[in-house]
């Protein structure tokens, strides 16, 4: 790799965060808060002590990662997926239903079940949508997008009404058996959900790297006329099984939410996780390797979100801003990126 290529590679990213953190300080300036106290609140909060990395940031980059990794194989295809926090949903509905089955189930049988049936049913939560666009050419971005405020209604009316605890008292179900839950760190709340994330995020870089179907995955999404007419290749079954593929791991998710880290389904169980994982894929421009970096970053700054409300008096949700700016120069900075290549070309 050239020196030049590296600063390419990395650049926009290393600017984009600078640019978030620098919009943070700024807008908390200006609204009348210390924005250095904010600052080093978050940093405290998310990378400040083992304790604030091994039980706030790594366990909510486990969801970002995973759906971060579904986003980059979806976008790469060009299925523009934008229902992953319903999958999410769909996903934790159903591990939390299949544990609550199970009864005495071994740990070694249960937790395979478990996970299994989240990603079944994020993939079937997108099976409309696929179908829609593929036989009546309705967009992708509109039918996930709507999907997910019913999976959310879903959810409200299943912890009030089948799934409700027994008291029927909380609105969430009863917690799910030991057996059903993932290995935990001891003293700690990271999960076995990081090592499967991870190893998730290595296959799907050798596959996008070193198979056929990840060329054409990637063809497909650059140019799918030329794909099909001259490649010869099926660009919609490649587009169902990104958008499909995409889902199962939103569901995944959800049931390593479940598994790993509450036990039990409620409602806001997703504090908007498959909308974050839209930028973490963005910010890693959809490669598995740097999504884990990317998901790590936006858990730091959400986990440092709820250290800088508690130390700093700073509304957790000014954290947005960073995330937002982050978004926006990365998007901008490969729209120059474009219009420089094209201009060359020409």
């Amino acid at each position: 790799m050239t020196a030049s290529k590296l600063r390419d590679d990395l650049g926009p990213p290393a600017g984009a965060i600078a640019a978030g953190l620098a919009a943070l300080y700024l807008g908390l300036t200006v609204s009348g808060y210390d924005g250095i106290a904010a600052l080093v609140a978050m940093y405290h909060g998310s990378l400040g002590s083992k304790d604030a990395i091994v039980s706030a940031l790594l366990p909510r980059a486990v969801p970002l990662i995973l759906i971060g990794l579904g986003l980059g194989v979806s976008f790469r295809a060009g299925a523009l997926n934008m229902g992953a926090e319903g999958q999410f949903y769909a996903g934790a509905i159903a591990a939390t239903w299949a544990a609550l089955s199970l009864g005495s189930w071994s740990r070694l049988a249960a937790v395979p079940l478990v996970l299994i049936a989240g990603m079944v049913a994020g993939l079937l939560w997108a099976l409309v949508p696929t179908l829609l666009r593929l036989r009546f050419g309705v967009l992708e971005v509109i039918s996930t997008l709507l999907l997910n405020f019913v999976a959310e209604g879903l959810v409200s009316w299943m912890v009030q009404g089948p799934m409700q605890e027994s008291t029927h008292i909380y609105p969430q179900s009863d917690p799910i058996p030991a057996a059903a839950r993932l290995p935990v760190l001891p003293g700690a709340r990271l999960h076995l959900g990081l090592a499967v994330a991870l190893l998730l995020a290595g296959g799907l870089w050798l596959v996008g790297r070193r198979t056929l179907v990840g060329f054409q995955l990637r063809a497909a999404g650059a140019n799918p006329l030329a794909t099909r007419v001259i490649g010869g290749v099926d660009t919609r079954r490649l587009f169902a099984m990104a958008l499909l593929g995409s889902a199962a791991l939103a569901g995944l998710a959800g049931a390593g939410e479940i598994a790993g880290t509450t036990f039990a389904l409620f409602q806001n169980l997703s504090p908007g996780y498959g909308f974050t994982a839209i930028a973490v894929a963005l910010l890693a421009r959809l490669d598995p390797l740097a999504t884990v970096l990317t998901g790590l970053l936006f858990a730091a700054i959400e986990a440092g979100a709820s250290a800088m409300q508690r130390e700093a008096g700073v509304p957790a949700v000014a954290a947005y801003m960073a995330e937002a700016t982050i978004t926006i120069v990365v998007l901008l900075a490969d729209a120059a990126r474009r219009r420089r290549t094209t201009a060359i070309e020409a």
